[in-house]
């Protein structure tokens, strides 16, 4: 029990503040304010599922993937970067549009829904930090081996992690009753220029470490 415990804190203890699930609803609201329930749910569970598979896959074989194709993580965070910094950049100068939060369950499937992983997925939900710290995590099993609590520990810790991204890109339509239009847009504005910091911050990490690494060369 103790093993477990100790897993499911330090992965979701490492994982929830750089996943960010809260922001992330935010941040898929202020792209596709107005997606049906019905629409919005597929949504949510698409991010939901890709990012357990993402971090999941960067947990247990994330370091040999990367390893075996000679990408480091400093490139890693470089590209994710980049695109995260053009994702923030583009919705920081989106026009305004009325964040409804549609209701009507029988408007069509936009072809957004369809294409859930990127970027919603990728690298908006769960990005270059996340993989990082997923790979990190993943590396620093027991010494004494992976045992059945520890597995547990691991599946609890992403399904919570992942449970919390689905519920608040679910409910994200509450938001305009909550805030008004304007307080959505502000909040809007406000996290996209969030999401342009992180973006850059990611991709100065990225090249901080290519350079250190070509001066030790």
């Amino acid at each position: 029990m103790a093993n477990f415990i100790g897993t499911f804190l330090t992965i979701v203890g490492g994982l929830l503040p750089v996943v960010n699930p809260p922001a992330t609803g935010f941040i898929l609201f202020g792209m596709l304010p107005n997606l049906s329930i019905k629409s919005r749910n597929s949504m949510a569970l698409a991010v939901a599922r890709n990012s357990f598979i993402i971090l999941i896959l960067s947990l247990s074989i994330g370091a040999y993937v990367f390893q075996f194709f000679g990408i480091s993580l400093p490139v890693l965070r470089v590209v994710g970067g980049l695109v995260i910094s053009a994702a923030g950049w583009k919705l920081l100068h989106k026009e305004d549009t009325p964040a409804t939060g549609a209701q009507n369950v029988d408007a069509a499937d936009p072809a957004e829904v369809k294409n859930a992983f990127f970027p919603y997925s990728f690298p908006l939900t769960v990005g270059p930090g996340s993989i990082a710290i997923a790979v990190a995590l993943g590396t620093g099993s027991p010494d004494e081996g992976l045992s059945a609590s520890h597995i547990m520990g691991v599946g609890a810790a992403l399904v919570c992690v992942c449970a919390l991204v689905y519920l608040c890109i679910r409910f994200s339509h509450y938001m305009p009753k909550l805030l008004g239009a304007g307080g959505v847009e502000v909040f809007a504005r406000l996290f996209s220029f969030i999401l342009l910091c992180i973006g850059v911050q990611i991709l100065w990490k990225g090249l901080s470490q290519l350079i250190v690494s070509l001066h030790s060369m």
